[in-house]
């Protein structure tokens, strides 16, 4: 069980607490992800080299312009308890003195994310679009950064901010391809020409 505090707002402690035990006792098989989404504990597979490939090119950009004490974090659970939610981002650029005051083992509060990236899978692209959507906004993540490339009308990049209870203002949205301005405290335009159209 997790040693973090964090806002129990849903009502209900117990149902959060045997959440996060069976999230945290999840046997999966390396590279699967085990996120807790509207209250449904889900296990997804390894994402293909084409998602990979997404992630670790705006990594390796948002690295070029962070702060030392700052880091850029894959397979980070991030909870939002009043949403019912652990999940397990793309990317997460937290505080490292955030992740480091944590259990070991166990999550951080997603309100701690200056920016959160999920790149789309086929299998569960609407969960990036939708509770995951709902559920950063919920616990205040200013920057959303969706790349999805299973949406409907082709690839698309949305980037969201401004978060009002469980909804975000789209700041900008485009197609892989197009140069997304990610605002301070970042400031860089991230090209995504070079990102792989499935």
């Amino acid at each position: 069980m997790s040693a973090l505090t964090v806002d129990h707002t849903s009502g209900n402690d117990r149902e959060w607490d045997d959440l996060v035990r069976i999230w945290e006792q999840a046997d999966v098989h390396e590279g699967w992800k085990v996120e807790i989404i509207e209250g449904i504990v889900t296990v997804s597979p390894p994402p293909g080299h084409h998602h990979n490939f997404i992630a670790q090119k705006i990594q390796r950009r948002l690295y070029s312009v962070l702060p030392e004490e700052w880091g850029i974090y894959q397979t980070l659970g991030t909870a939002i308890p009043s949403r019912k939610g652990c999940y397990v981002p793309d990317l997460a650029v937290v505080p490292d003195d955030v992740v480091l005051g944590a259990a070991p083992d166990t999550y951080v509060p997603a309100s701690a994310a200056t920016l959160i990236v999920e790149v789309t899978s086929q299998s569960n692209a609407s969960n990036d679009r939708i509770p995951k959507a709902a559920g950063y906004a919920r616990a205040g993540v200013p920057l959303y950064l969706l790349v999805d490339r299973w949406a409907p009308a082709g690839p698309a990049i949305t980037l969201y901010g401004e978060p009002a209870d469980d909804v975000y203002r789209v700041l900008w949205s485009g197609k892989f391809g197009d140069q997304v301005d990610l605002p301070e405290p970042f400031g860089l335009t991230l090209d995504t020409g070079m990102f792989p159209v499935d």
